[in-house]
């Protein structure tokens, strides 16, 4: 099925969730949710088949993709809650847990971000005082200038990986290293309210969202852009979000209430004909 069910290593995380091992994950029957999402749960004009489930995190994302029409909807909370379950042990923060990650909103293969790198160092270095690593898409990172402005600040700079395209260089541990360098920090830190924020604060690092939110090249305005956001979560578009706060909302966006159990999910994805791993 839709090749986007693979970004970021998500169908690799729910076959191992559901006691299949290891290996090249199966196809799953509907479309996966692949990031937060603040219209129906998909990338703008995503070509559905008339009757395929679509797996989401939330009942919000459902809400809103039933009142566009879409339909087959089913509620199973975010691949990073079935992340956390696979790797129990990374349940806890690292004994020398320092500093803040922070997360420069990124472009994609068909889509540049259009911003000034300068602008967000200064905007980090206004706002932490401990060390900071800062994570950069695959496509930043391999611009040579755009990493440069980051390390010439003195900040540690890293990829977690390639998310894959079409079924091709899937890096199946993109989430389970993004999980990894998470737990070295104590403050999870972007320019806009992401995916990335959510998963940080999800593990209890405290969160904040400051600096020029940088433009997506011809992004749609289906999504409302960065002005329905601040207005919609004023509060989390804040440098200094209580946790308690956060939390809150991390549980209802990653739909913490909504997770399956492995059985439920080789139904749901139908690889009940797959042999589990012993």
């Amino acid at each position: 099925m839709h090749h986007a069910n693979h970004f970021y290593g998500h169908a690799n995380v729910m076959a191992k969730y559901a006691g299949l091992g290891n290996g090249e994950p199966p196809r799953i029957w509907g479309y996966l949710q692949h990031g937060w999402n603040i219209l129906d749960g998909f990338a703008y004009n995503t070509a559905f088949v008339d009757g395929m489930p679509k797996f989401v995190w939330s009942d919000s994302v459902r809400r809103r993709g039933w009142s566009m029409g879409l339909r087959n909807y089913s509620v199973i909370g975010s691949v990073w809650l079935y992340l956390l379950k696979v790797y129990p042990e990374l349940a806890t923060p690292a004994d020398d847990a320092a500093g803040t990650i922070f997360y420069p909103f990124h472009g994609w293969e068909g889509q540049n971000v259009l911003g000034d790198h300068g602008r967000i160092v200064a905007s980090i270095n206004e706002h932490e005082t401990g060390p900071v690593t800062v994570c950069l898409y695959w496509n930043e990172y391999d611009n040579e200038a755009i990493r440069k402005v980051y390390t010439d600040a003195g900040f540690r700079v890293i990829t977690h990986g390639y998310r894959g395209l079409h079924w091709r260089k899937t890096d199946g541990d993109f989430l389970l290293k993004q999980l990894r360098e998470l737990r070295k920090h104590k403050r999870v830190a972007s320019n806009r309210l992401s995916s990335a924020v959510l998963y940080g604060a999800s593990v209890g690092l405290q969160p904040g969202v400051y600096g020029d939110p940088m433009l997506l090249e011809n992004e749609h305005p289906s999504f409302g852009g960065q002005a329905r956001i601040r207005r919609l979560w004023p509060e989390l578009n804040e440098p200094y979000v209580p946790l308690d706060v956060a939390r809150e909302f991390t549980d209802t966006e990653l739909g913490v209430e909504h997770v399956a159990g492995p059985t439920e999910i080789r139904e749901m994805f139908r690889w009940n004909s797959i042999k589990v791993a012993s």
